[in-house]
């Protein structure tokens, strides 16, 4: 049994087998995942768990470098937003249209789905190398 980090099985495969560049996406309960991409599935009830903490749990774990988000999270969900403006001070932040972020989770290796109800709360992180 691991000690520490991350102890779905699932996310920590999909951990440890991203490569530079490659996507995951953090996902609200809403959001459609594309047919032939991985669905880690951690939804229990309404808000459980939250975006942010699944988020935590794996950026604890992952090398971000850039993080993408739709554009329309300004006005749809500010306080996910700021969060994620606090949690990504010294990484690339993009901004798309919703439309074009559920096309590039076509592209994500897979996609963790949280309880998360509000809207837009929903994130790409590509990943990085640490060396």
């Amino acid at each position: 049994m691991k000690r520490h980090g991350i102890l779905n099985s699932h996310i920590t495969k999909v951990l440890a087998d991203l490569g530079h560049t490659d996507f995951i996406v953090i996902a609200d309960a809403g959001l459609p995942i594309p047919d032939g991409v991985t669905r880690i599935d951690l939804a229990l009830k309404p808000g459980l768990p939250s975006f942010k903490a699944v988020l935590d749990a794996v950026c604890d774990d992952m090398v971000v470098e850039k993080c993408i988000v739709a554009s329309e999270i300004e006005v749809g969900n500010p306080n996910i937003e700021k969060f994620l403006k606090e949690k990504f001070v010294d990484i690339d932040m993009e901004r798309v249209t919703h439309e074009s972020f559920k096309e590039l989770t076509k592209k994500a290796k897979a996609v963790i789905r949280t309880g998360e109800i509000t809207p837009y709360a929903n994130c790409i992180l590509q990943s990085g190398v640490f060396f």
